[in-house]
């Protein structure tokens, strides 16, 4: 089975589970699951930094948009602010026992919504094909963040746990 299809149908399995029904974020983060399922896509190659592999890396990678007027990257701006709700809700669904241990999961979760809610206001108040489309998306991402969070960790606990094959298994269980 292809890991797109694993990760959609556990995550749909749980949706189904916890009555969330035909949620729209649920293909998102099928999404998610696979892209972090590679390590380069989790910690991306920064412009300020060679590698982001915190939330304070993340954020100083924002700011970093502003710094040279001369080169100021708005897009950029944008795509580090998705990450960082991307990897915050990552963190806390599928490794919230790690996050527990070595951060805040309050801290997580506000940045989380924060960058969720940047990257929906941007959508809306752009023209850009795409953008302004995924704009209710990112919204709802930022308002049911906690929710989508106990979803992933629900989908790890029930779903993930048969199937040592998967990408996180070794990182969660071994």
């Amino acid at each position: 089975m292809e890991l797109r299809e694993f990760f959609d149908r556990a995550i749909r399995a749980s949706f189904h589970d916890l009555t969330l029904g035909n949620d729209p974020a649920s293909p998102y983060l099928a999404d998610m699951l696979t892209r972090f399922a590679r390590t380069e896509n989790l910690f991306p190659r920064g412009v300020s930094l060679p590698r982001l592999e915190t939330v304070v890396d993340m954020l100083l990678e924002t700011d970093a948009a502003w710094e040279d007027p001369a080169h100021f990257a708005p897009e950029h701006e944008v795509a580090v602010s998705r990450h960082i709700g991307d990897f915050t809700l990552f963190m806390t669904g599928i490794f919230r026992e790690r996050v527990e241990r070595t951060a805040s999961v309050s801290y997580y979760v506000g940045q989380g919504k924060r960058a969720y809610h940047f990257v929906s206001e941007h959508g809306r108040a752009t023209s850009r094909a795409g953008a302004a489309e995924q704009a209710p998306l990112f919204r709802r991402l930022a308002d049911r963040f906690e929710r989508y969070a106990g979803a992933l960790d629900y989908t790890r606990r029930v779903y993930f746990v048969e199937h040592p094959e998967h990408p996180f298994f070794r990182f969660q269980f071994g």
